[in-house]
């Protein structure tokens, strides 16, 4: 009689939480833009308010000095600052308001673009559809239902909040002179070298000579002057700074 056996099914694990949203650039580069929660885009929309209050306060003190004329610019001036405040440093400061900038936010087109003048200017002109019945209740239900967490002025004008990613930074390498190896290295070896060179100053003399005699070896590099010779083939591989 023949006996099968059933082979255990490897379980399908359901892929972890991921809010990024991914953007295709017209040169077929993936794009992965982190977008922005509730949350956080409510900080920084109070920074804003704070701001706005702040400066709105300071300006009307003076006006109070002009009588009626000071009213009159008052009144402009409360209307310039509540509708242009968000959209001129939006369009003018790469989509950062104050409050976003402190919180690392910025807002830019669903494509990853920066944000343009219609653009902003819509999306900041739907916040009293957003503000509807009361507080900011519409607003909040849409950024909690959207998976990019979209309010309604964002599902109007094609834009995104997302947070800012930080600049690259080219690594610190010790002062030598560049060097070619003398052979070609893998990347891996490549790799090693970097390394070694960049965290060298958190590590104590012994242990850079220990890790440089290691590497030395198969590099044909003399030991003796092992450490130099390692950080001049990095400084190489980095290229100018």
């Amino acid at each position: 009689m023949l006996v099968t056996t059933a082979l255990p099914r490897k379980a399908t694990l359901s892929p972890p939480l991921d809010t990024r949203y991914h953007v295709e650039t017209p040169e077929g580069i993936d794009l992965p833009l982190r977008p922005a929660g509730l949350l956080v885009r409510a900080l920084a929309f109070s920074i804003d308010l704070g701001v706005r209050g702040l400066i709105l306060g300071l300006l009307f003190i003076v006006l109070a000095f002009l009588g009626r004329l000071g009213a009159g610019l008052g009144s402009l001036l409360l209307f310039a600052i509540s509708w242009w405040y968000m959209v001129l440093f939006e369009v003018l400061n790469q989509g950062r308001s104050p409050g976003k900038h402190l919180m690392g936010l910025r807002v830019v087109q669903d494509d990853g673009t920066p944000i343009g003048w219609s653009a902003s200017l819509l999306r900041n002109l739907l916040r009293f559809v957003d503000m509807l019945p009361f507080g900011y209740f519409l607003g909040a239900i849409s950024c909690l239902q959207h998976p990019t967490f979209k309010r309604l002025g964002d599902l109007a004008a094609g834009t995104l909040v997302i947070y800012s990613e930080a600049k690259l930074r080219r690594p610190e390498l010790p002062e030598a002179q560049p060097r070619r190896p003398a052979f070609a290295l893998t990347l891996i070896e490549q790799r090693a070298i970097l390394g070694f060179a960049e965290r060298q100053s958190e590590l104590s003399p012994a242990r850079v000579d220990e890790l440089a005699s290691l590497l030395a070896q198969p590099l044909h590099v003399a030991p003796p002057h092992a450490v130099a010779e390692l950080n001049g083939i990095a400084r190489g591989l980095l290229g100018p700074t």
